[in-house]
């Protein structure tokens, strides 16, 4: 009996002590972090929460997505942070997005209607210059080619817009707004412009009605003219989306744009005449001496000047064939030629 007894007290010590290390092994697979799995296997709809929070976060802030462009795929942050816009800042600014840079040429200057606060980038100089930016994204239009797209690539990952886009600035900005990822965003400004430009091409086909229109730049330095066509990147709008009349010349032009003598210019038959410098202002002092032929005999005597209808545009945004240089287009457009 008592031995029996010996045997009830030593089972009930090991029964305690195995006790006491099950306890221990608990607290040690918590210390190390095992509970938390232990706590999603008993409730499923928290791990699976849990799990969906951190692979959003990391898609917004970090992720990458791979879209096609005119030089094929390529893999771009998914909520890009620091933007370079080569020619296409117009669109970036349309769509509340500042550029880390705004490209600048030598003899073309730079898109100055934009007003943008940024520092300049010579795209005929060095890359570094953009490398020391840091952009993560970087957008080029179709004055990149296959060799310069490389160039970029090295930068950043680079996004060169299909070739069948850029005829079309409504296309572009959709097809940036995508890549930028705020699709919406370009949704609310297109249907923004298009209502704009539905009011003002109603109010200029009653000021003008079938009345011709030519759009004609001053090149300075060689004191020679350009006819711009209608396919023309700059200044096409105005014929196909805000409803002017090309003289016959620019109807018929399949190059973007032509050059023509002074004494050409009568022949166009233009019943009104919009007319820009290729560099610099009406003021510039380089410009003065070239200015003075819009002064001359021939053109005094054109019907368009002696009937007031000849205007004289700012080059910046006439030379642009972006959004929100074609909106300022049409400003100019209204105030001149609808009284």
């Amino acid at each position: 009996m008592a031995s029996w007894g010996r045997k009830c007290i030593w089972t009930a010590v090991l029964v305690l002590a195995m006790s006491a290390l099950a306890a221990c092994g608990t607290n040690n697979n918590a210390a190390g972090g095992k509970n938390v799995q232990t706590e999603n296997a008993a409730n499923p709809t928290a791990a699976s929460n849990t799990s969906t929070d951190a692979s959003t976060d990391t898609s917004a802030d970090n992720g990458t997505r791979t879209v096609v462009g005119e030089f094929g795929e390529v893999e771009i942050p998914v909520s890009p942070k620091r933007v370079a816009g080569i020619y296409v800042e117009d669109y970036l600014k349309a769509l509340g997005v500042t550029p880390v840079v705004q490209w600048y040429h030598p003899s073309w200057g730079k898109q100055d209607y934009l007003n943008l606060d940024v520092p300049e980038y010579d795209i005929t100089g060095s890359i570094e210059a953009l490398l020391e930016k840091n952009p993560d994204l970087i957008i080029a239009d179709g004055g990149a080619d296959a060799a310069k797209y490389e160039q970029y690539s090295k930068v950043a990952p680079t996004y060169r817009l299909p070739e069948k886009v850029l005829q079309d600035s409504r296309q572009m900005l959709t097809a940036i707004a995508e890549v930028l990822g705020i699709p919406e965003k370009g949704e609310a400004v297109l249907a923004e412009y298009d209502q704009k430009v539905a009011d003002g091409k109603a109010k200029l086909q009653q000021a003008l009605g079938q009345e011709k229109v030519a759009v004609i730049r001053l090149n300075v330095a060689e004191k020679t003219f350009a006819l711009f066509g209608v396919k023309n990147r700059f200044t096409g709008v105005i014929y196909d989306q805000f409803g002017l009349t090309p003289v016959p010349m620019a109807a018929e032009m399949t190059e973007f744009q032509s050059i023509i003598s002074e004494e050409v210019i009568p022949d166009l038959e233009a019943d009104h005449i919009i007319v820009f410098p290729d560099n610099g202002g009406w003021d510039t002092a380089e410009n003065e001496e070239a200015i003075k032929i819009l002064d001359g005999p021939l053109w005094k005597n054109l019907p368009a000047v002696k009937n007031g209808n000849i205007y004289r545009m700012e080059r910046s945004h006439w030379q642009s064939g972006a959004i929100t240089a074609n909106s300022m287009k049409l400003d100019d457009l209204l105030k001149a030629m609808v009284k």
